[in-house]
């Protein structure tokens, strides 16, 4: 079962696009959005998506990450094609998404789930995310629940 509003975050560390490793412990508000594989028309509109309300997200003090089991150079090549200006985490081996109890497909892709984090713990679960729209929606649901706020 998927974590739930209120579960302690895990800390997860994963190369991101550029082969870096970044840890994550979720102490500052982020989304971490999981989806099931690079170059696909759902995750396309998705990233893109989350691109064009990057700025926004900014404001409001929101780091995102997306998340899927491609490798490094997928993520490399999936950001330069769609101009992605946010970190994708690489999950080959799905531990990332086993530590937040994320389905995972007989193909062994990723279910489409999002997760709100701040203060260390699960503020807001997303499951079977319909991904047009979807950016906005998490960061309207965090601004009407007052987990974020844009300054004036």
């Amino acid at each position: 079962m998927t974590l739930d509003d209120g579960d302690d975050a895990p800390t997860v560390t994963a190369p991101t696009q550029d082969g870096k490793a970044v840890s994550l412990e979720f102490e500052e508000p982020t989304v971490l959005y999981f989806y099931p594989k690079d170059d696909t028309p759902g995750c396309t509109v998705e990233a893109n998506q989350f691109q064009r309300e990057r700025e926004s997200y900014r404001e409001a003090g929101v780091d995102v990450y997306g998340v899927s089991v491609d490798d490094v150079d997928s993520h490399a090549s999936f950001c330069e094609s769609e101009g992605l200006e946010f970190d994708l985490l690489a999950d080959p081996d799905g531990e990332v998404a086993e530590a937040f109890d994320v389905d995972r497909r007989d193909s062994g892709v990723t279910a489409r789930t999002t997760f709100f984090l701040a203060d260390g713990e699960v503020k807001a679960v997303y499951e079977n995310v319909d991904p047009d729209g979807h950016a906005r929606e998490v960061l309207f649901d965090a601004l009407d629940d007052g987990l974020v706020t844009l300054p004036e």
